[in-house]
């Protein structure tokens, strides 16, 4: 600003100086009047005067010099090497006593002593004379260089001169005393009211910059400052006012933010690089139960539940969700599934870490109850199928290391489906409960039982055998179980008479393996039953003659695929709330002349074995994509077609590229079709299949697990996965209008899914109340045997041309 404006004040002072200086002109004439002959004749103040303009002269040429050594050797972002410059020059020239180099935009640089350096005028001192000279780059002034030069000199030469004239002043000192101190007195009455007007009006001001200080302090951003742009304090209140108003937009976003925050249901937690806890939400107080001055300043480890979850992850990078458990104030443990989010800082380093968790404490019951509903039976309460073999995997790996043997009796109601058809399904659950119940009390403490199907139920004793007396004691508690099952029971008052029929097999005489147990255990049953009932059969070889038949008909399998004797049949899928065909289920058939129709359960897992079930899957992609080019042909959207996807698939090192490849070569788009996959595969290996399910997304491919509900999936396991659709197995859609636990399970799945944003296709509906009470749990999609057999491509055509008509005849069962 100096150099370019004088300030106010300083225009003030200078007419304040006028003033004063004419006053003392004046006085001096009237003295020097009274004085013209001595002052002649002496010439005393022309000496003075003329000394002056000399030294002046000689002092602003050497600073000349040295501004403009500083102007071109000086930087003015460089304060260190201008001080460097300026000690230099007061080395190099004795009569210097100090330097001042002041820049526009930078602060100023001192070395030495340089009085009244804030003003551009020469000033004259008793010892020195303090003078300055613009610094110029070029033509342009980029500041000033103020310099003090001693007056030793001119005090000698001037000495000098006042010695000669000493005695001629003594005289007119007295008289001028008199005008001078007068001059003097009326001079600084001037200054003082001058002074005391410029102090008031500059307070003024200043305690008005005070004020707007102290509001914006409280957040008070109040009316912006009068603005006078003629000198500093009318600059900094516009600078002030500036500021003012960043600051309100600035509070204004972060007052945003924080009501974002507290607004949201996740808590919100916001560590510092080392953890320590910086601020949380109101979600984080509802959750935990601390007050965010509780936990400021605490690591964020203090929250965490040590005894039941690892460290935090602080790694923001894979955003995918995990689990931890909180400790809340109250000593509550809370599990929680949460994300942490890195901030960095303008160099690139992390600052601060933001974790936003989640309390999943019904999503875990959920989960438990899921996988309770899973594995136990509802009905019944123990071990469906699927627990029941992992059980007795667990009991075989116990044995063989043991070194002992382990019985299986395989079981199953004679007659059962008379007791349905007499008394009701309410008559034929009450008899599989007692049969359940009756079981239990009659079998030794360390047995399993477990329910494999609808009236069939499986029982392993550990350490009976068929050597010794290990036979005679099977036989026995064979022979007890079956006399317990037929004593008589009630239902709905009527006595009924129940029996049974029991196989058994033995571990490791008859079989090594849970399959191969339980298939002799089955045809030691089978046994039983050809023989009338209420009477057991222990496993022989002879009885495993249905093993010759599996052999032959994976011979024929493998020649039926060869000469392209399989078929592709297609169950339509529909809209459960318009009733539209959504697109369908793509099913392989296998047709044999002696046999007729083998469906997929009979002879899919023959394929797994040997591992033809690559070359299956691949040709049923094959065929799926012929015929929904044909399908485009006639009908805009086909819709959207499922293919099953076996594990062994998965595993080809080449599986994306052949997908990718057969889809080109029918010119399909990806969008158009759905792969189906097991919870098992999912779950075979998490992390592979994730990369692979990744892929298969990335090429716009939809994704569904099958058979849900069957499998050991978690529900945080299958966020993981890139999956858009649940298919609800047919074994709980089954019964879901009559049973209140195939219901519950079902309708938990239907809500799960929704929670996830996926669909949720509820397969084998088969009546029209499974359908109702699909549709009041909102349901996406319904496929079942209700709507029509499983058809081929040309009559699925004429389904979609037919609804293109408007003809469709099952639009009726939606409405």
């Amino acid at each position: 600003m100096i150099g370019k404006k004088l300030p106010q004040n300083l225009l003030s002072g200078l007419a304040l100086g006028i003033c004063v200086g004419a006053i003392i002109l004046a006085l001096f004439f009237a003295q020097y009047r009274w004085l013209a002959g001595e002052l002649v004749n002496t010439s005393a103040a022309e000496h003075e005067v003329v000394l002056r303009e000399s030294f002046e002269r000689r002092f602003r040429a050497q600073l000349h010099q040295l501004a403009d050594r500083l102007a071109v050797e000086g930087n003015p972002a460089d304060t260190e090497k201008i001080a460097v410059l300026l000690n230099e020059m007061l080395a190099d020239n004795p009569t210097l006593i100090g330097l001042r180099a002041a820049f526009d935009g930078a602060n100023p640089v001192q070395t030495g002593n340089v009085p009244l350096a804030s003003t551009s005028e020469t000033v004259w001192l008793s010892n020195s004379i303090t003078m300055s000279y613009p610094i110029l780059r070029g033509e342009q002034a980029i500041g000033l260089l103020f310099g003090a030069f001693q007056l030793d000199a001119l005090h000698a030469e001037s000495a000098a001169f006042a010695t000669d004239m000493a005695n001629k002043e003594a005289h007119s000192r007295r008289i001028s005393y008199l005008w001078i101190g007068l001059g003097t007195l009326a001079t600084l009455v001037s200054y003082l009211l001058v002074v005391w007007f410029i102090a008031r009006r500059q307070s003024v001001r200043v305690r008005a910059l005070k004020m707007q200080a102290e509001k914006l302090r409280d957040a008070d951003f109040g009316e912006p400052l009068l603005e006078t742009r003629d000198d500093e304090l009318g600059e900094l209140a516009s600078v002030f006012n500036d500021m003012r108003d960043r600051l309100r937009e600035t509070t204004i976003s972060r007052d945003y933010v924080n009501s974002i925050l507290s607004g949201m249901n996740e808590a919100i937690i916001v560590t510092d690089n080392d953890g320590g806890i910086r601020r949380i939400n109101r979600a984080t107080t509802i959750l935990l139960g601390f007050e965010e001055d509780e936990l400021k300043g605490k690591p964020i480890e203090s929250i965490v539940s040590r005894k039941n979850s690892a460290p935090l992850h602080t790694d923001g990078t894979s955003g995918v969700p995990q689990e931890a458990f909180f400790e809340s104030k109250f000593g509550e443990i809370i599990p929680v599934s949460y994300t942490c989010s890195v901030v960095t800082g303008q160099d690139g380093k992390t600052r601060d870490r933001i974790y936003a968790a989640q309390n999943i404490t019904e999503r875990r019951r959920a989960e438990q109850r899921i996988r309770y509903l899973a594995r136990i039976d509802p009905l019944t309460k123990i071990p469906n199928r699927m627990q029941f073999q992992h059980l007795l995997q667990r009991s075989i790996a116990r044995a063989r290391r043991a070194g002992k043997p382990l019985c299986l009796f395989y079981l199953d109601i004679d007659h059962f489906k008379e007791i349905n058809d007499t008394f009701g399904h309410l008559a034929g659950d009450a008899t599989l409960e007692t049969v359940a119940e009756r079981l239990t009390a009659a079998l030794p403490e360390n047995s399993v039982i477990g329910r494999l199907a609808g009236d069939e139920f499986a029982v392993l004793i550990n350490g009976l055998g068929p050597e010794g007396t290990g036979r005679t004691e099977t036989d026995r508690l064979a022979r007890a179980l079956l006399d317990r099952l037929a004593d008589p029971f009630f239902v709905q008052g009527h006595e009924v008479f129940m029996t049974a029929s029991l196989g058994i097999a033995f571990y490791p005489d008859d079989a090594a393996n849970v399959i191969d147990l339980i298939r002799n255990a089955d045809a030691a049953l089978y046994s039983a039953k050809k023989s009338g009932g209420n009477v057991f059969a222990s496993y022989v070889p002879q009885m495993n003659e249905a093993a010759i038949e599996r052999l032959m008909t994976k011979s024929k399998l493998k020649r039926a695929f060869e000469r392209d004797e399989l078929l592709v049949h297609y169950q339509p899928k529909y809209n459960i709330v318009t009733g539209e065909i959504f697109g369908a289920e793509a099913l392989v058939r296998w047709e044999l002349p002696d046999r007729g129709l083998i469906l997929p359960a009979d002879f899919i897992p023959l394929a797994e074995e040997t591992n033809l079930i690559i070359e299956i899957g691949e040709w049923v992609l094959d065929k799926v994509c012929e015929d929904f080019r044909i399908w485009q042909r006639s009908v805009s959207s086909p819709g959207r077609v499922s293919v099953n996807l076996s594990l062994k698939q998965l595993r080809q090192a080449n599986f994306i590229s052949r997908i990718s490849a057969i889809l080109r070569g029918h010119e399909v788009s990806p969008t158009s079709l759905e792969l189906e996959i097991t919870e098992t595969t999912l779950m075979e290996n998490p992390e592979r299949t994730i990369r692979l399910l990744d892929q298969l997304y990335g090429l716009g491919l939809h994704l569904a697990i099958d058979d849900f509900g069957t499998g050991y999936s978690s529900l945080s396991a299958l966020q993981q996965f890139p999956i858009s659709t649940l298919k609800i197995d047919q074994s709980f859609v089954r019964d879901v209008a009559t049973n209140p636990d195939d219901a519950t399970l079902v309708g938990t799945i239907v809500q799960m899914g929704r929670n996830l944003n996926m669909d949720v296709v509820a397969e084998g509906v088969e009546n029209e109340e499974q359908l109702s009470f699909l549709q009041r749990l909102d349901c996406t999609f319904v496929q079942g045997l209700l709507f029509g057999n499983p058809m081929s491509s040309d009559n699925y055509l004429q389904l979609l041309l037919d609804q293109v008509e408007g003809t469709n005849t099952h639009r009726a069962l939606f409405a």
